[in-house]
Protein backbone atom coordinates (compact mmCIF):
# COMPACT_ATOMS: atom_id res chain seq x y z
CA UNK A 1 0.00 0.00 0.00
CA UNK A 2 3.04 2.32 0.81
CA UNK A 3 5.01 1.03 -1.87
CA UNK A 4 2.01 1.94 -4.35
CA UNK A 5 1.40 5.91 -3.18
CA UNK A 6 4.96 6.49 -2.85
CA UNK A 7 5.47 5.19 -6.70
CA UNK A 8 2.17 7.42 -7.79
CA UNK A 9 3.60 10.36 -5.99
CA UNK A 10 7.20 9.18 -7.98
CA UNK A 11 5.52 9.57 -11.20
CA UNK A 12 3.74 12.93 -10.55
CA UNK A 13 6.95 14.40 -9.85
CA UNK A 14 8.48 13.12 -12.83
CA UNK A 15 5.67 13.99 -15.29
CA UNK A 16 5.78 17.69 -13.70
CA UNK A 17 10.02 17.57 -14.85
CA UNK A 18 8.99 16.96 -18.37
CA UNK A 19 8.41 19.68 -21.10
CA UNK A 20 5.53 20.21 -22.99
CA UNK A 21 7.43 20.98 -26.37
CA UNK A 22 8.96 18.01 -27.11
CA UNK A 23 8.36 17.27 -30.78
CA UNK A 24 7.82 13.85 -32.31
CA UNK A 25 10.91 12.04 -33.68
CA UNK A 26 12.89 9.30 -33.58
CA UNK A 27 16.33 7.52 -34.26
CA UNK A 28 17.35 8.55 -38.16
CA UNK A 29 15.88 12.13 -38.54
CA UNK A 30 17.77 15.11 -38.68
CA UNK A 31 17.38 17.77 -35.83
CA UNK A 32 18.47 20.67 -34.54
CA UNK A 33 19.08 21.30 -30.68
CA UNK A 34 19.49 24.70 -29.22
CA UNK A 35 21.43 24.59 -26.31
CA UNK A 36 21.94 26.88 -23.71
CA UNK A 37 26.23 27.04 -23.32
CA UNK A 38 27.89 29.01 -20.62
CA UNK A 39 31.09 30.60 -21.88
CA UNK A 40 32.64 32.96 -19.23
CA UNK A 41 30.25 35.41 -17.44
CA UNK A 42 27.70 35.39 -20.36
CA UNK A 43 24.90 32.36 -21.24
CA UNK A 44 24.60 31.94 -25.44
CA UNK A 45 22.47 29.40 -27.25
CA UNK A 46 24.15 26.81 -29.28
CA UNK A 47 22.37 25.35 -32.33
CA UNK A 48 24.21 21.57 -32.99
CA UNK A 49 22.23 19.77 -36.27
CA UNK A 50 22.74 15.91 -37.15
CA UNK A 51 20.98 12.78 -36.62
CA UNK A 52 19.68 11.28 -34.06
CA UNK A 53 21.42 7.69 -33.57
CA UNK A 54 19.95 6.35 -30.39
CA UNK A 55 17.12 7.39 -28.17
CA UNK A 56 17.26 6.23 -24.61
CA UNK A 57 15.36 6.41 -21.49
CA UNK A 58 12.00 7.34 -20.82
CA UNK A 59 9.81 10.00 -18.62
CA UNK A 60 11.94 13.03 -17.37
CA UNK A 61 15.60 10.91 -17.72
CA UNK A 62 14.78 10.23 -21.92
CA UNK A 63 18.21 11.36 -24.05
CA UNK A 64 19.29 11.58 -27.24
CA UNK A 65 22.78 11.02 -28.90
CA UNK A 66 23.12 13.48 -32.24
CA UNK A 67 26.14 13.12 -34.72
CA UNK A 68 27.20 15.47 -37.44
CA UNK A 69 30.81 15.27 -38.83
CA UNK A 70 32.36 18.77 -38.58
CA UNK A 71 35.66 19.63 -40.47
CA UNK A 72 36.07 15.43 -41.46
CA UNK A 73 35.82 14.73 -37.66
CA UNK A 74 32.83 12.92 -36.34
CA UNK A 75 31.28 14.45 -33.45
CA UNK A 76 28.56 13.06 -31.34
CA UNK A 77 26.75 14.78 -28.17
CA UNK A 78 24.08 13.54 -25.79
CA UNK A 79 21.16 15.71 -24.49
CA UNK A 80 18.78 15.55 -22.11
CA UNK A 81 15.53 16.10 -23.61
CA UNK A 82 14.19 17.27 -20.34
CA UNK A 83 17.01 19.21 -19.58
CA UNK A 84 15.92 23.59 -19.06
CA UNK A 85 19.41 23.45 -20.93
CA UNK A 86 17.96 22.80 -24.23
CA UNK A 87 16.05 25.56 -25.51
CA UNK A 88 14.25 23.88 -28.05
CA UNK A 89 14.53 20.99 -30.72
CA UNK A 90 13.72 21.30 -34.66
CA UNK A 91 13.21 18.00 -37.10
CA UNK A 92 14.20 19.36 -40.18
CA UNK A 93 14.93 15.92 -41.78
CA UNK A 94 12.73 12.45 -41.76
CA UNK A 95 14.97 9.47 -42.14
CA UNK A 96 13.85 5.58 -43.24
CA UNK A 97 15.67 3.31 -40.84
CA UNK A 98 15.39 0.07 -40.27
CA UNK A 99 16.75 0.11 -36.28
CA UNK A 100 16.37 2.10 -33.71
CA UNK A 101 20.03 2.49 -32.54
CA UNK A 102 22.49 3.48 -35.43
CA UNK A 103 25.49 2.89 -33.91
CA UNK A 104 27.30 1.32 -37.23
CA UNK A 105 27.27 4.86 -38.33
CA UNK A 106 30.21 5.79 -36.44
CA UNK A 107 32.43 3.75 -39.23
CA UNK A 108 30.74 4.72 -42.09
CA UNK A 109 32.46 8.56 -43.52
CA UNK A 110 30.84 10.21 -45.96
CA UNK A 111 28.42 8.82 -48.74
CA UNK A 112 28.21 5.44 -47.25
CA UNK A 113 26.92 7.48 -43.79
CA UNK A 114 23.54 8.69 -46.03
CA UNK A 115 20.18 8.42 -44.52
CA UNK A 116 17.25 7.92 -47.36
CA UNK A 117 14.80 10.85 -46.38
CA UNK A 118 11.24 9.78 -45.85
CA UNK A 119 8.91 11.63 -49.00
CA UNK A 120 6.09 14.19 -47.17
CA UNK A 121 2.87 13.49 -47.94
CA UNK A 122 1.15 16.14 -50.16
Amino acid sequence: MLLSRLMNVIDLLDKDQQKASVPVFRSGDTVKVYSKVIEGGKERIQMFEGVVTVRKGGGAHESITVRRVAHGVGVEKSFLLHSPRVERIEVSKRGVVRRSRLYYLTEKVGKAARIKEKKAVR
